[in-house]
């Protein structure tokens, strides 16, 4: 009987260590503020050196590492009429469907796109991250399609 406390007492410790955190109202603030950021072409910082430049979209990258509680408001930005932003929230879409508690409630299933960060894409990239959503949808509280 004490084994059997001692096994149950140690695999609820590891089951709490692995946890994702619980997720608060903050996540909400910082996806609105981001998701506002989208279309802010200066929104943006540089790396790399002189001869290879890149652009790190910050905004982007923010809403990629909330993850989960970031998609249904990309999801609502699908139909943005600017192009640069439509990519970027793309981007974001898959960065954030990669989210680790995410892949686990799908089995791994995220959101695949054709070549990321070009504007020539986003047609495609959107049909894609629509059937994506239609497959996920029911894992959110909030349906905004």
């Amino acid at each position: 009987m004490f084994v059997r406390f001692v096994v149950l007492a140690l695999s609820i410790a590891v089951a709490a260590c692995s946890a994702p955190p619980p997720r608060t109202d903050a996540d909400s603030v910082q996806v609105d503020y981001y998701i506002d950021k989208l279309p802010d072409r200066g929104f943006v910082s540089q790396y790399g050196d002189n001869d290879n430049p890149r652009t790190w979209y910050k905004a982007a990258e923010a809403l990629g590492q909330i993850g989960k509680p970031a998609i249904p408001a990309l999801i609502a930005r699908l139909d943005t009429p600017d192009p640069y932003e439509l990519k970027l929230v793309l981007y974001a879409l898959m960065l954030a469907s990669q989210d680790p508690a995410l892949l686990q409630e799908t089995g791994g299933h995220y959101l695949q796109l054709s070549t990321v960060l070009t504007e020539e894409t986003n047609d495609e990239n959107r049909d894609r991250a629509r059937e994506w959503w239609r497959s996920v949808k029911h894992r959110f509280n909030q349906n905004p399609h």
